[in-house]
This record gives C-alpha cells, sequence and structure tokens, in this order.
C-alpha cells in the first residue's frame, strides 16, 4: 500500500531559503516543490476553484506519477454548507477531468459553525461520483457520531484525521485509503509550530499499521510557518524509508 507525503499547498514567502532559494520567482516554486515531494494539496482551490483549462496545464505540467489533491471551494463548504451543490460537483468534475491521472483526493473541510446535518451530508455524497475519492474534514464536534461514522463507510469517502490545536485526533479509516492534515502541534493556534521527531515517529507508526490492514495514505502539513511544513514532510518521509 503506497504513502504519500506533502505540504497543504507549495507557494509561501516564508519558505524562501526553506523549499526555494531566495530570491525566487513566484512562477518557479512549483518546480523547487517538485524537486522534493510527489504529491500536493492544492489549498487555492478553496478561495476560487480552478476552471478545467487550469487543471489541464497542471496535468501537463506535474511529473509522472505525481498526484494532487484539491480542497473544494468555499462556496460549497462554507457559505453553502453542502445546499444545492450540484453546480458546484459539475465544476469539480471538470476540474478533476482535466487533471486526470495526476488526480488524487477531494478535500472537502466544512466549516465550524456547520453542526450535524445527516440528510444534507447524505444527499451531497449520493451526488459525488464515485470516480472522485472524497475525504470529509470535520470541525465541529457534533458531527463526531455513528451515524456518520457508517455513512462515510457506506460511500467509501474517508473521515479526515486532522492534528492540531482544539481538533480532535480520531483515528477513524472508513474507506480504501486515509486522509490526514497536520495542522501543527501547538496546542493554542491552529497551523503553529514544528512537530518533534517523538511526534513524528508516533505517526510513522500509525501509517504503518493503517498500511498493514490495505490501507493508502495520504498525509498533508499545513503548519507553514517557518518552513516548519516542509521539514516535517521530509522528516516523516525519511521515517518511512
Amino acid at each position: 500500500m503506497s504513502v504519500h507525503i506533502g505540504t497543504s499547498g507549495w507557494s509561501y514567502d516564508h519558505w524562501q531559503g526553506v523549499l526555494y532559494p531566495a530570491p525566487t520567482p513566484v512562477s518557479r516554486r512549483l518546480d523547487y516543490y517538485l524537486h522534493q515531494f510527489r504529491t500536493v494539496e492544492l489549498n487555492y482551490s478553496y478561495y476560487r476553484w480552478p476552471n478545467s483549462t487550469v487543471f489541464a496545464g497542471w496535468q501537463a505540467r506535474l511529473p509522472e506519477g505525481f498526484l494532487m489533491c484539491a480542497k473544494a471551494p468555499r462556496w460549497l463548504t462554507h457559505y453553502g454548507n453542502l445546499s444545492k451543490p450540484e453546480r458546484w460537483i459539475e465544476r469539480i468534475k471538470d476540474g478533476w477531468h482535466a487533471l486526470s491521472d495526476k488526480r488524487a483526493v477531494l478535500l472537502v473541510q466544512l466549516s465550524p459553525r456547520f453542526t450535524i446535518n445527516y440528510d444534507r451530508l447524505a444527499y451531497f455524497l449520493q451526488q459525488m461520483p464515485p470516480w472522485i475519492q472524497t475525504a470529509v474534514e470535520f470541525r465541529h464536534p457534533s458531527w463526531h457520531d455513528d451515524a456518520i461514522f457508517s455513512l462515510l463507510e457506506q460511500h467509501q469517502v474517508a473521515y479526515c484525521v486532522m492534528s492540531g490545536a482544539n481538533l480532535p485526533c480520531v483515528l477513524r479509516a472508513t474507506a480504501s485509503f486515509v486522509y490526514v492534515r497536520m495542522h501543527g502541534p501547538d496546542t493554542h493556534y491552529l497551523y503553529g509550530g514544528s512537530y518533534s521527531d517523538n511526534d513524528l515517529r508516533w505517526w510513522a507508526d500509525r501509517i504503518r499499521e493503517w498500511q498493514a490492514s490495505g490501507k493508502d495514505v495520504y498525509v498533508y502539513f499545513n503548519n507553514d510557518g517557518g518552513g516548519n511544513a516542509v521539514r516535517n514532510a521530509l522528516t516523516l518521509r525519511s521515517f518511512l524509508a
């Protein structure tokens, strides 16, 4: 079973001197990222979902075997709270078709203000085509319910395992793959801090357990400050080598 480790995004000014030399033009940052990683989680898509031409451009630019995940648009997940999802699903399908063999997982991160709504989630998952691998990140604690986990299992949608301040770390696998987001070890602020080697060795053991149970695993570091995500991703990968 395969393990894919990368970061959430690839273009940050404060990664100059960490992932790419300073100064590096924004247009060249992806090239340096590709020297180190074989997967990425696209965060830009949350703010503005790219059109199919942009996805086709990435498909042509990314090397063979590279896998891109993408975060679903906020108009669907935060402003709409998954209501009337059909229009957005069509746009997602267009982009996913264009990305072709470079596509991996669609991340659907729900708003922390969106409380449990079984029927709405069920309808959304029914509308999603099964060829789009999907993971759902629940930010409100009310969603952590056995009925929700069973619903995800029924549709083979991954529960997003989270590590971060004030987020529950539930090691639940509901699909043929596991999706993990590392939001930083700081206990007070999301996206803050750098994971210790002991922390990362603990996560390496969990990844091996998921692998042993027949799961593919995707792990993305979102603690971008100071280049921590880059360093932590490379360290975790070395522990699994």
